[in-house]
């Protein structure tokens, strides 16, 4: 009679399959592309410009910065809603400099939209925006509840 002691060290090994995690790293990948192709109708789908921004709050009002390089007051749509401010754009930039016998250009194109949530009520029809010097900032007086409603808000440059 023969005895066959087992050992736990063996129980323990799995397999290894080397191609698992190429495999994984593909399908990221091929996620990765399939958002930034572009769509049926020519536009890429998430390489999009969002622009970063400030807010500071003061007793009555509040004020909001956000960087908007290149673009004009034409090229954004800012909207108040109930609990935060929505603003759009499409930023189209190009440059073109000669030296040397040597063209170089640039371009960078790319729509956006951002939403930031108020922390207080805004008095909409107060509400002032300005974009210069490739800055959009915001005033926002502050309103109570009961005198709130949405309202489309015009850019001057």
């Amino acid at each position: 009679m023969a005895i066959i002691q087992r050992d736990p060290l063996l129980e323990s090994i799995t397999h290894w399959e080397p191609f698992r995690g190429i495999e994984s790293l593909q399908r990221e990948m091929n996620r990765l592309f399939d958002r930034m192709l572009p769509s049926g109708n020519g536009e890429i789908q998430s390489l999009t410009f969002i622009p970063s921004a400030e807010l500071e709050e003061t007793d009555d009002t509040i004020h909001l910065k956000l960087e908007v390089p290149g673009m004009e007051a034409k090229d954004l749509d800012v909207e108040v809603r109930e609990g935060s401010i929505s603003i759009k754009g499409e930023r189209k930039s190009e440059s073109k400099t000669e030296e040397k016998g040597v063209i170089r250009s640039e371009f960078h194109y790319g729509k956006f939209e951002r939403r930031i949530p108020l922390p207080e009520h805004i008095q909409t029809d107060k509400v002032q925006a300005e974009c210069k010097n490739g800055m959009l900032n915001l005033t926002l007086p502050k309103v109570e509840a009961e005198q709130w409603k949405a309202v489309k808000v015009n850019i001057s440059e």
